[in-house]
């Protein structure tokens, strides 16, 4: 595959420099009477065209003529510096530490200073000794009186030749079969797609607890995920709507009355399908882009799409001791922020719809959530099946007709095996009720002696809905109160034995084939041992090798014959159940799945680039992949919303939407596949990085994921929440995923070793955070943030995959993803407690997340005012200068 080499790489003739790091000395600020507010910009000097290529700032050191900046400079990846190349350091006094005017306006005299200027040139900084300059600044008049300026080139560590920061592959173009099956790096359209891209880098050094000097490196990326995804989501969707619109035109004839639903119900899948393909187009039109803003959150035409979704990596080099990375994935909230929050979330809306349904007499025969799920289990078999078994009978007589013993066996063992888990799928009560509920559906099942009300024994639950009456028949004809959900049809009038001669036929088909391959074996057998040796041979050669063929085809051709017929039966009877489920879900059935489509869409695409990026930084590690295989991984998603006003909603859908990841498994391939599963994500890797991989993974076992949400609303409207409103929301969503954590460690901890798991610093034992975790989550505490600290924290010690979310994943997200980075480095890099909140105000006020907020809103401030953020939490309030009111 492609490699994208670290930036700090050698290439020909050309250097890439890394990162440089500056302190200053003996500054002099414009008023001799007060110590400078210092900053430095750094800017990079093509010596050919003579022009500005890059420029970058440190953080503002307050108040010292000898600044120390925490904050290095990262040159760009694109660029190919020469040892000619220059650089450029400006020294500032700055005397507004906004944001704004710190990034817009340096070379204002009205709000900075400029101190002093020195250039260098990569050349000087490589030959020199340990690799660091000292430079003389130069004031505007040109005295050499304002100080000096060291800059120094930070290595980060011995893994800088090594390609751990870009993720790409090189796969060959082929057409994918159908769109069950999404696949992470592989468009038609393309060869090569790197899965992350437009990295932004941010450096700092901090001090140690023994004075040493750590270095931190920041690296933010997009996910081309955020668009391949939802558009193959899509695709996938609009095909099996039109598979269940092809489906129930062949129904053939029904009474006016289903005639009439089928295709009121045809028209709604019509709409969707037709909404789906435009909104499809539109992002097909959309080139370059690989994540949303928040701002076109509420876009309709990109409401599939997650909301700002990033990964963040930072990188830890220590003096004597293996670098460390530690990985987490940024975005909003999955939600319908187009359909609005005015009825609440989907949670909240599907709870509802389930209630009215049981409460209320639909036009037809209800059926159960579990029967409805169980009629499309069956659909999904069957169309598995039937074409497997069709090319196993073909392989039965292709070994018939080349006379191999060997080959016949084995074809017949798979044939057989099939073909009785076909008709095992099919011995189901639904299947023989469905069929009946078909035959009473059908032109002239309501004519005199065909009574409806006759023909539906006390078991049955019948609804009808003529000219607003509503009544319930049964028995005799007379009022029926509506029975359990699980009750099926039993009409009289049908022969209730047709469907079970049917597909009992199906297995006598195959006990003659079996006995018919018997016989011929036994026939062959005995040929053989009554001929004398020398003559074998002889009437091997003369044996025509169409007997068995011609005696077994008849057979082989009922068999394929009675399971295309039993199959078109199953799949129409399936396909009533279906159509009378979606019957009584118009409209608002629809309208709610096409809500859990666009929520689910957004929360699968942040899922599969949350599996690409572990996967990538866990390919060495044997005890991840044995985990991966035997186990799965858990992802654990941390929310910031309130319960209250309209982000009740959002978590709503979110807890939904993250709950339906359960049906999701990942497959890793070699970039090719022929089994088709729903959900299934497939992940191709090159074929040398693909032939490292356990035999068990290699052979495309489905990996599981374990999805958890845990939230703790920090902002005003929570403080609202907990005094006057209703928390029960975030209580439940606790409790619930915090037993899926436990039982999701249990599991574990049954099938491997925990010396599989990564090793920490902080010794607790994962047994006793879950035990604090079950603590915090039953105390009555407000804004009890503890829980997301110690759920990401057991999520790491689990080599899981980490997740953090609010509305739009740039303000709260930006500030629980600093003080998660600054809580590693100060409990296991050792990170002086006196460095913990320049560390915090650095990477908040320089670091990446400023950047991605700057990104969204094309403004370098966090959208919070000083009323908000006296109800944060104290640690997750940005330093004073980023933060104002804008339109997010």
């Amino acid at each position: 595959s492609e490699r994208m080499r670290f930036i700090a790489s050698k290439s020909g003739m050309h250097w890439r420099i890394t990162f440089i790091s500056t302190s200053c000395n003996d500054l002099v600020a414009s008023g001799r009477d007060r110590k400078p507010n210092a900053l430095v910009q750094v800017a990079v000097i093509d010596p050919y065209k003579q022009h500005l290529v890059s420029q970058a700032c440190t953080e503002i050191v307050e108040a010292n003529k000898d600044p120390l900046f925490l904050t290095g400079v990262a040159f760009p990846s694109e660029y190919p510096a020469s040892p000619e190349t220059l650089v450029k350091l400006t020294v500032y006094d700055a005397k507004d530490k906004n944001q704004e005017s710190v990034s817009k306006q340096l070379f204002c005299s009205a709000c900075n200073s400029f101190l002093g200027s020195a250039t260098f040139s990569v050349g000087d900084l490589l030959r020199a000794k340990d690799e660091q300059l000292t430079l003389s600044l130069r004031s505007s008049d040109g005295v050499c009186a304002a100080g000096t300026v060291v800059v120094s080139r930070l290595k980060m560590g011995e893994m800088e030749e090594v390609d751990v920061d870009h993720i790409t592959t090189d796969i060959p173009s082929q057409k994918v079969n159908q769109m069950v099956v999404f696949y992470i790096s592989l468009l038609s359209s393309c060869l090569s797609l790197t899965v992350f891209r437009n990295p932004v880098c941010k450096v700092y050094r901090f001090q140690t607890v023994d004075s040493k000097w750590m270095f931190v490196r920041e690296q933010m990326e997009e996910c081309t995920l955020s668009f391949s995804i939802p558009k193959q989501l899509l695709s996938l969707y609009i095909q099996e709507d039109m598979s269940r619109v092809q489906d129930l035109r062949e129904l053939g004839d029904l009474s006016p009355h289903w005639d009439n639903l089928r295709k009121e119900v045809m028209t709604r899948y019509g709409g969707i399908i037709s909404s789906y393909q435009e909104t499809l187009a539109e992002l097909d039109k959309i080139t370059g882009h690989s994540f949303k803003p928040s701002c076109c959150k509420a876009q309709k035409s990109l409401e599939f799409i997650p909301i700002n979704l990033h990964t963040q990596r930072m990188r830890v080099t220590c003096p004597k001791k293996t670098d460390a990375f530690y990985d987490i994935v940024t975005v909003g909230a999955p939600a319908a922020h187009f359909q609005g929050f005015k009825c609440g979330g989907l949670q909240r809306l599907l709870s509802r719809y389930e209630a009215e349904k049981k409460s209320t007499a639909y036009q037809c025969i209800y059926y159960s959530p579990e029967h409805t799920a169980k009629a499309q289990e069956v659909l999904s078999t069957m169309s598995l099946l039937q074409p497997l078994i069709t090319s196993l009978a073909d392989q039965l007589l292709l070994a018939a007709h080349e006379h191999s013993s060997p080959g016949l066996r084995d074809a017949l063992k798979n044939l057989s095996d099939k073909t009785e888990q076909f008709v095992h799928t099919l011995k189901d009560e639904l299947v023989k009720s469905a069929l009946l509920a078909l035959h009473a559906a059908q032109p002239g099942f309501g004519l005199p002696g065909h009574s409806p009300a006759a023909s539906v024994t006390e078991s049955t639950v019948v609804c009808n809905n003529v000219e607003g009456s509503q009544t319930m028949t049964g028995g005799e004809g007379g009022l029926l109160q509506p029975k359990h959900q699980d009750s099926i049809p039993h009409h009289k009038e049908y022969d209730e034995e047709e469907w079970d001669r049917i597909w009992a036929n199906v297995a006598k088909c195959l006990n003659c084939v079996i006995a018919m391959v018997d016989k011929l074996q036994e026939e062959d057998s005995s040929k053989q041992e009554s001929v004398p040796e020398q003559q074998l041979a002889d009437v091997i050669t003369s044996h025509n090798p169409g007997d068995w063929r011609e005696q077994l085809c008849p057979l082989v051709t009922r068999l394929k014959e009675c399971v295309m017929e039993v199959a078109e039966k199953a799949k129409r009877a399936m396909t009533f159940v279906l159509l009378q489920e979606a019957a009584c879900s118009i409209p608002q059935g629809f309208l709610l799945q096409q809500r859990r489509d666009v929520v689910f869409s957004q929360a699968l695409a942040a899922l599969a680039c949350g599996f690409v990026m572990r996967l990538y930084a866990g390919m060495q590690d044997k005890g991840f992949l044995r985990q991966l295989h035997l186990v799965g991984l858990v992802a654990q998603f941390e929310s910031l919303l309130s319960t209250y006003s309209e982000e009740i909603g959002m978590l709503e859908d979110m807890e939904v939407g993250i709950s339906d990841l359960q049906r999701v498994a990942f497959k890793i391939t070699e970039a090719k596949t022929d089994e088709l599963d729903h959900f299934t994500v497939e992940v191709p890797l090159p074929q040398l990085v693909f032939q490292t991989l356990p035999e068990e993974i290699k052979e495309g076992k489905p990996l599981r994921v374990f999805p958890v949400l845990f939230n703790v609303g920090i902002n005003e409207q929570q403080t609202i929440a907990e005094r006057f409103g209703d928390i029960s929301l975030q209580e439940r969503i606790n409790q619930k995923n915090f037993e899926t954590l436990e039982a999701y460690y249990k599991s574990l901890s049954e099938k491997v070793p925990l010396e599989c798991l990564p090793c920490f610093q902080t010794q607790t034992d994962i047994k006793e955070l879950l035990e604090t975790l079950g603590q915090n989550v039953v105390t009555k505490k407000r804004k009890n943030v503890e829980i997301l600290w110690i759920a990401g924290t057991i999520c790491r010690r689990l080599n899981g995959i980490r997740f953090t979310s609010c509305k739009s994943a740039k303000d709260r997200t930006s500030m629980s993803v600093t003080l998660e980075q600054c809580a590693l480095l100060r409990d296991e890099h050792q990170l002086s407690k006196d460095f913990f909140v320049r560390a915090l105000d650095c990477m908040r006020r320089e670091g990446c997340r400023i950047e991605n907020v700057q990104k969204n809103i094309k403004c370098r401030k966090y959208a919070f005012n000083m009323l908000q953020l006296m109800a944060f939490p104290k640690c997750y309030r940005p330093p004073e200068g980023t933060y104002g009111k804008v339109d997010s």
